[in-house]
């Protein structure tokens, strides 16, 4: 499954798999994106060896996670996408996310470039 096959099942695995699983975060990296895959997250610039070092801490903060889809669009080798992050933090409390997602997909349907814009929502509880 690539992010060009169904753009909203890969909004839901991929931080599923990256931040609570037990596979090493390369390979579930490499499975989504391309080897030169750049996310630039509210203006900072994050490749691949940035993104394995903030995925293995992000392990050991958060116990739980779901991702609501609003929005999921694919158009030949561009996707866009509107979609929250709930995250459940080992230290109690949830931090809500919400995220605006523009990509380019490479000719095997992983990502290959992906520019986020995001922002923290007041907590509920």
């Amino acid at each position: 499954m690539t992010p060009r096959a169904d753009l909203t099942s890969y909004l839901i695995r991929y931080p599923q798999e990256a931040g609570l699983g037990d596979e090493d975060p390369a390979t579930v990296l490499d499975r989504y994106h391309t080897p030169d895959y750049e996310l630039v997250n509210d203006g900072v610039p994050l490749d691949r060896q940035r993104l394995l070092d903030h995925i293995r801490p992000a392990r050991k903060r958060a116990v739980g996670l779901r991702v609501e889809v609003q929005q999921a669009l694919v158009d030949g080798d561009q996707v866009a996408a509107r979609y929250r992050l709930v995250t459940e933090l080992r230290k109690g409390g949830t931090i809500t996310t919400e995220i605006y997602m523009f990509g380019e997909l490479a000719v095997d349907g992983r990502l290959r470039r992906a520019v986020q814009a995001t922002r923290i929502l007041p907590s509920t509880r």
